[in-house]
């Protein structure tokens, strides 16, 4: 893990996942060496601080490419873009609910990534897919090479993330490669669903994931007998009890197991294991709805996986890094020993050897994405050569 300051963990997974997503080193410096002193500051003092240095950054990059487009050079100017909203969406992802301009912030984020997939001409369509009295948004990422309907992986969020930011870190690129399709979506309590419509996390993530099934269904590009889903961190709860209980899936994968998010929030309050965000407390009664602690915690007690994982009956792979320091190892080890009834579960856990050791493999994904995407190939009939 890239240890930017010393002692802030939250900003330096800030770091390492801006540099997943494509941040570049000199921008990362320019931003951050201003920061040393805010980086020991109280979360309120320190954010903003945090927030007026990448949102500079991304303000100039947007100017940059402004030229650039003048000029017709709209491919320098999608990559800068790119890496603007990258800058945005990490400034806002640390700021508390209800910050003053977090919404506009974000709104912001969505417009300059939008942009820069268009300028670029990236492989990446914006779907909207009915849900309640609103839509589920998501990116659609379509097979290379693939002549009929393709098999494809659905992928969600964890308790902080987007469905930009997933895209970003590489999976359904490296997914296109094998023959595999991508949806990676903002499921209930993340991305636009919780900013835009008030959408709360609920606990039967089967709820939404069956209506994502439904409506990949309708789609002559997808091979609905081939539709897999991917979870990430708290996703790596979602996915499991999606799977279980929506048997459409042909296969599922946790990319860090998250077998009981209850006992993690005990262990919070407790004070052990380290913080995805700041606020955070205020941050994950938002994303629940909970109308208070004790509502939170009463919620939370639902998020676990005993006694539900005996009904996956399709091929399974859990991973987890060796050197988690969010989620304890063991909770990965539940998960794949109560996959009793899957015909190909595995369990890989990622080490020194080949990176990707910290919560999610956020420190190095490179490998730990490659070992997914050529499982997800082999289980749903894709490629793993050229």
């Amino acid at each position: 893990m890239f240890k930017y300051f010393p002692t802030n963990y939250v900003w330096n997974l800030s770091i390492n996942l801006a540099l997943e997503m494509g941040a570049r080193v000199g921008e990362i410096e320019e931003m951050c060496a201003p920061l040393q002193e805010a980086a020991t500051q109280p979360d309120a003092a320190g954010t903003k601080a945090f927030r007026e240095t990448w949102v500079r950054m991304a303000d100039k990059l947007c100017g940059l490419a402004e030229e650039d487009e003048t000029l017709g050079r709209l491919i320098s100017a999608g990559d800068k873009y790119g890496r603007a909203s990258t800058y945005y969406i990490t400034a806002e992802r640390l700021l508390a609910h209800g910050s003053p301009g977090r919404i506009e912030l974000y709104k912001r984020f969505i417009d300059v990534f939008n942009k820069s997939v268009r300028l670029a001409g990236e492989n990446c369509e914006r779907v909207e897919i009915p849900y309640d009295n609103a839509h589920i948004a998501g990116l659609y990422t379509r097979a290379e090479g693939v002549g009929r309907p393709a098999p494809l992986l659905v992928q969600v969020n964890g308790l902080d993330s987007t469905k930009e930011m997933k895209y970003r870190v590489g999976l359904p690129r490296w997914l296109a490669q094998r023959g595999v399709s991508s949806l990676v979506i903002d499921q209930p309590g993340s991305g636009e669903a919780l900013r835009l419509h008030d959408m709360h996390a609920v606990f039967d993530s089967e709820r939404w994931a069956s209506k994502v099934v439904d409506w990949l269904e309708t789609r002559a590009d997808v091979d609905p007998k081939r539709i897999g889903l991917e979870g990430v961190s708290l996703g790596g709860y979602f996915c499991p009890r999606a799977v279980a209980f929506e048997p459409r899936f042909a296969c599922g994968v946790a990319w860090g197991g998250n077998h009981d998010w209850r006992d993690v929030q005990k262990k919070r309050l407790a004070k052990e294991g380290s913080f995805p965000v700041p606020h955070y407390w205020e941050h994950v009664r938002w994303v629940w709805g909970a109308k208070d602690q004790d509502d939170f915690m009463r919620i939370a007690e639902n998020v676990h996986l005993d006694g539900v994982l005996d009904r996956i009956k399709v091929p399974f792979l859990v991973t987890h890094g060796s050197k988690d320091s969010q989620i304890p190892l063991h909770w990965a080890e539940r998960t794949y020993e109560q996959l009793v009834n899957s015909p190909k579960r595995e369990l890989k856990i990622f080490t020194e050897r080949e990176g990707g050791v910290q919560h999610s493999s956020f420190d190095n994904s490179a490998n730990a994405g490659a070992f997914i995407a050529d499982w997800v190939a082999e289980t749903l009939g894709g490629r793993t050569a050229l």
